[in-house]
Formats: structure tokens, C-alpha cells, sequence
């Protein structure tokens, strides 16, 4: 019986899968699968201790529990899914049983320490979780790797192992070594990039005449810095009030929040000087019309020196008393005509309120007037 066209077609074509398919299975049988490869593969299934992958070998690789993640995993599903395609590190070649052991968190260590190099060199900011607190410093997870931050490098608040493992802090790339797998990371250098970059930010929206808010960080005998959001002004102890400051400690106290104006802003050195009383009516301008020369006045003895006394006629204004004027006894001492805290009255000799100056003086008067209680 004569065999058609088709049939011979249908033959032939069933011989040519049959070829192909025993060289593709003898290609697969060949193939050489050695111990630091990366090959790709199709999650079979997900067991308790581990996970089956179809990579195209005589049988399927495993994947043991430990080679999953770097960071403890308790449910495996959370991480692979049943045919998920994947990449793994071959871990060991193929057993007696053609079995080869692979590695998934080999893969994401390899590429992490690809990428670190990389933002080591660019100088690039991470950031990354606190895992663990050792002697010495916290341990953190990044990319699937764990770094160690040295207890020198780190700007964090909290104190006691619980506030900090799980904290996300940013750091910058000391060191990185794949074959010693040493990765040291610093948390102090990235805060000071970001000081850096506020106090830039800061100086470039502030101008002079400007009200600003901040926190008054440190006490100094010549006034206070305030921190203004990453950027220290300076507060000096003329600018605190329009009323005469022995100290700054006795008006402000360190954590004190308060609003100042920007007296001026230097770019190229970073230095803003803030004022305190401008943020008050200017005394001297009510006054303009409320004083006169010839005027006898009342005040307070506040502050004596050599060559006067500086007595306050207004709450903020103080005028000076100068020893030639206290007496028409020549060489007199200021301390031997009036006491600190003690009231007078004088008449003003010269008013000059645009230029904050008074002076006055006692002569010329009745002694008996000049003293009060």
C-alpha cells in the first residue's frame, strides 16, 4: 500500500522533534554547572526548609532556608513565591544526585555590594535599619548585607538598645571589603552633610529685617546663639532688650523658644546676627516728645563707672550722668554723690533722642531736690 504525501510529511516531522529533542536533552545533560555561577531558575514549590528550583539541570535545586534572605525570615512564602522566576548563586555543584545547592540572598549580596562600591565612590547618602546593638557600635541591614556603625559614628538620641533597633538612620560609606564581607558605615558624616545642606538652605531665604523663630541652644557672656533650624544665629547681649542687660542668663535660659529679627546676614561666613528688642517698640521714639533740655527729670541709678553714672528716665532709656556734672566740687568721686539702685533727679542737659543721647547733670541745683527716696 502506497504511503500519500502527507503521511511522509507527518513522519518526518515527528523524526525531526525527536532529533531535536534528544540534542536539547543532551545539551541540558552537558551542561557544566560550577560553584559561584549565577544562573536563573523557576520556583517549583516552597517548602518548610527550604525552597525546589527547576534551572534547567538533571534535577531540581535547592535552595536551603539559611540561603534565603540575610535577614531571618519567618514565613518563606513571605519572600518566594511558587513560580516566581528568579536568579540564584549556585552555592554547590551537582551532588550524586545531580542535585545542585543555590543561594538567593547570595545573588542580592553580590548585587549590593555592587551598588555600594558604586555610591561609595559617588559619595552618595543611604539609609538602612538598625539591627542590633553590639559593643561598640549598631549593627544595620542594607541591600542584603550587614554593616557595623562604630559607636563614634553615630548622631542618634535614643539610649537604650529597644529605642534603636528598627530606627532608619542615614550614613555615609567608610569602607567596603567583599572578600573580608566588611562593610563600615558612618552616620556622623551624613549628618553633616544635611546640616550642611540646611544651613545653605537657611542662608539663602534669610535677609535683614526678617522675624525668625528658633531655640536658644547656648549662653554666652557676650549674648545667645539661637538655633534656627540647622543654623546657629547670633544673639548678642546689646540686641537682647532696649533696657540695660547685666547678663544674658538673667533675660534668656537655654531650650527657650524665641522670635528675633535678622540684623544681617553674611553669605560667604554663615553668620546671622538676630536682635531681640527690635521685635519691641523702640523706646527712644517715645520719647521724642516727652523730653526737652532743662528738663528735671527722675531715674534710677542703674550702672557707675569712673566717669559717670548711667541713670534710666524711661523704661529702656538710660541717660548718662557724668562725674563732671554730679558736683561743682571738683575731682569728686561718682560712688560718693549716688548708689546704684538709688533715685535722683537731674535736669537734662543735652537731649538727643535720634542719636539714643542724654545727658544730664546736677548742678546747679538744690541739694535737697536732687536725692529721692
Amino acid at each position: 500500500m502506497a504511503i500519500s504525501v502527507t503521511e511522509k510529511q507527518l513522519q518526518h516531522d515527528q523524526d525531526t522533534r525527536s532529533e531535536f529533542e534528544r540534542l536539547l536533552d543532551e545539551t541540558m545533560n552537558s551542561r557544566r554547572y560550577e560553584q559561584g555561577d549565577i544562573v536563573k531558575g523557576l520556583v517549583v514549590r516552597v517548602e518548610r526548609d527550604g525552597v525546589l528550583v527547576d534551572v534547567g539541570s538533571k534535577s531540581e535545586g535547592f535552595v536551603p532556608l539559611k540561603e534565603i534572605s540575610n535577614v531571618p525570615v519567618d514565613n518563606i512564602k513571605d519572600v518566594v513565591k511558587d513560580g516566581e522566576e528568579l536568579e540564584f548563586y549556585i552555592l554547590r555543584e551537582e551532588n550524586e544526585n545531580g542535585q545542585l545547592t543555590l543561594s538567593l540572598k547570595r545573588v542580592a549580596q553580590a548585587r549590593g555590594w555592587v551598588l555600594l562600591e558604586q555610591q561609595k565612590k559617588n559619595d552618595d547618602t543611604i539609609r538602612a535599619k538598625i539591627s542590633a546593638v553590639v559593643k561598640g557600635g549598631v549593627v544595620v541591614d542594607v541591600y542584603g548585607l550587614r554593616g557595623f556603625v562604630p559607636a563614634s559614628q553615630l548622631r542618634v538620641k535614643g539610649t537604650t538598645p529597644e529605642e534603636l533597633i528598627g530606627m532608619e538612620i542615614p550614613m555615609k560609606i567608610l569602607e567596603t571589603d567583599t572578600k573580608r564581607n566588611k562593610l563600615i558605615l558612618s552616620q556622623r558624616l551624613a549628618v553633616q552633610e544635611e546640616k550642611a545642606a540646611q544651613r545653605e538652605k537657611i542662608l539663602s531665604t534669610l535677609a535683614a529685617g526678617q522675624e525668625v523663630t528658633g531655640e536658644v541652644v547656648r549662653i554666652a557672656d557676650f549674648g545667645a546663639f539661637i538655633d534656627l533650624g540647622g543654623l546657629d544665629g547670633l544673639l548678642p547681649i546689646s540686641e537682647i532688650s532696649w533696657e540695660r542687660v547685666s547678663h544674658p542668663s538673667d533675660v534668656l535660659k537655654v531650650g527657650q523658644v524665641i522670635t528675633t529679627k535678622v540684623l544681617k546676614v553674611d553669605q560667604d561666613k554663615g553668620h546671622i546676627s538676630l536682635s531681640l528688642k527690635q521685635m519691641q517698640p523702640d523706646p527712644w521714639k517715645e520719647i521724642e516728645d516727652k523730653f526737652q533740655d532743662g528738663q528735671v527729670v527722675s531715674g534710677t541709678v542703674r550702672k557707675i563707672q569712673s566717669f559717670g553714672a548711667f541713670v534710666q528716665i524711661y523704661p529702656g532709656v538710660d541717660a548718662l550722668l557724668p562725674t563732671v556734672e554730679m558736683s561743682d566740687t571738683p575731682n569728686v568721686k561718682p560712688e560718693e554723690v549716688v548708689q546704684v539702685g538709688q533715685n535722683v533727679k537731674a535736669i537734662i542737659k543735652k537731649f538727643s533722642p535720634k542719636e539714643h543721647k542724654i545727658s544730664l547733670s546736677l548742678r546747679g541745683m538744690d541739694v535737697s531736690d536732687l536725692i529721692g527716696g
